[in-house]
């Protein structure tokens, strides 16, 4: 089988709207905001797991927080998880289609599996002690599944050359898509172990933010900055490890060692894991080092999405594959609407936030200030604008398209 022929066959002769290094740039970008509300809800869960388990005031008290956290954290990681799965269908169409029609089964069934583990969240928050942490446990195990299923889907996206092997492995067409072909263990960890760091971070976070807070327990605020301290430093160190368990298992011809992007993450990371050392280090106030870490670890990841993404170029170009290659088709139309929802809806969701962020700090009813309120009525507008616009938009194409 030629595989740089096939592959060039499989692509859209549509070609793309824009600008392919546009699309891979809000990938980069999208999908690092995706995995880290994924690391946050596994994170949380399995936190929410161990509490119940352990039990104890504070581990109770922070058993239920973890599971409060971990529903609004799934919602974030499907939310910011279409764009960077839209980008990807956009740019390495051959390669996304393909891999999740060998394992179609799975890939229909990981929407099933992640609503499994997303109602059963629901119910560990209602529940108490044994129950509740069985639900938890539950949801836990279905969001590793269904990690472990996109996992093996974009580990097969990266080897064209064995499709045609797996799709006849049997002698005969293979069409049910009940197998799953190829995983990497290095792969695997180095995607979750990150979630226990990033609860580290947040548990920090927790602690700061409430903090100001007179209704709140102190001394169990501290507790849990020093436990997310401690979280955070040893799953980075581990997360070290599992990078380069993975950087060995790499084709040799790729030489991604060499990479800067590698290289850049391997000073990035180390930088992390040493200012974590020093704030787990500390008898106290560990609250004071929640927003460096926190940010450090959004820059590592950040980069770390990077240099998947220049890997998986290095995996693809042995193909002669390049997104540079597509078809130009500018669409503006398309990508003016693209722009004029994305960038307003910034504006919103920022709203949203700030309202989250100062209603937390105060003990009873917030009240919103003046521009707050101003805010909250441009967000409206906005809103009802961009509803307007997209419902006119559509009228006006069906009519066009009909002849009226």
């Amino acid at each position: 089988m030629d595989t740089p022929a096939m592959l060039q066959l499989l692509k859209d002769p549509m070609g793309v709207p824009f600008f392919p290094v546009v699309f891979q740039a809000l990938m980069v970008l999208t999908f690092t905001l995706h995995i880290l509300f994924v690391n946050l809800a596994l994170g949380t869960t399995c936190l929410a797991v161990i509490g119940r388990l352990k039990g104890g005031e504070a581990w109770e008290r922070l058993a239920g927080g973890m599971a409060k956290a971990a529903t609004a954290s799934v919602s974030g990681a499907i939310l910011l998880g279409v764009a960077p799965l839209l980008f990807v269908q956009v740019i390495y169409d051959p390669f996304w289609y393909a891999s999740s029609n060998l394992s179609a089964a799975w890939a229909i069934g990981f929407i099933f599996i992640l609503m499994a583990g997303y109602a059963s969240l629901y119910l560990a928050r209602e529940q108490k002690g044994d129950a509740s942490s069985a639900f938890a446990g539950f949801s836990f195990t279905m969001f590793l599944l269904a990690g472990f299923i996109m996992h093996v889907l974009g580990f097969q996206l990266l080897q064209p050359e064995k499709w045609l092997g797996w799709y006849t492995s049997h002698g005969a067409a293979a069409t049910a898509g009940t197998v799953l072909h190829d995983f990497s263990l290095p792969r695997f960890l180095h995607f979750i172990v990150p979630a226990f760091a990033a609860t580290g971070a947040l548990l920090m976070l927790y602690a700061w933010y409430f903090r100001a807070r007179a209704d709140m327990d102190q001394a169990y605020l501290a507790w849990a900055g020093r436990l997310g301290a401690k979280m955070a430093f040893h799953a980075t160190a581990l997360e070290a490890v599992t990078g380069f368990l993975w950087l060995l298992v790499l084709p040799r011809e790729l030489r991604f060692h060499a990479h800067p992007l590698f290289l850049l993450g391997v000073v990035l990371g180390l930088g992390l894991l040493g200012y974590l050392y020093h704030a787990q280090r500390q008898e106290k106030d560990h609250h004071r080092f929640a927003w460096p870490a926190a940010l450090g670890m959004f820059a590592v990841v950040l980069e770390m999405a990077a240099a998947r993404e220049a890997l998986r170029i290095r995996y693809l170009s042995r193909f002669g594959y390049s997104i540079a290659d597509h078809r130009l088709n500018l669409d503006w139309g398309s990508t003016a609407l693209f722009l004029g929802t994305f960038i307003p809806s910034l504006v919103v969701l920022a709203y949203i936030l700030a309202v989250a962020y100062q209603s937390g700090r105060v003990a009873g009813r917030w009240e919103a200030g003046p521009r707050m309120r101003a805010w909250g009525k441009a967000s409206i507008g906005i809103l009802a604008a961009w509803i307007m616009i997209v419902v006119g938009l559509g009228i006006t194409i069906t009519l066009r398209n009909r002849g009226l």
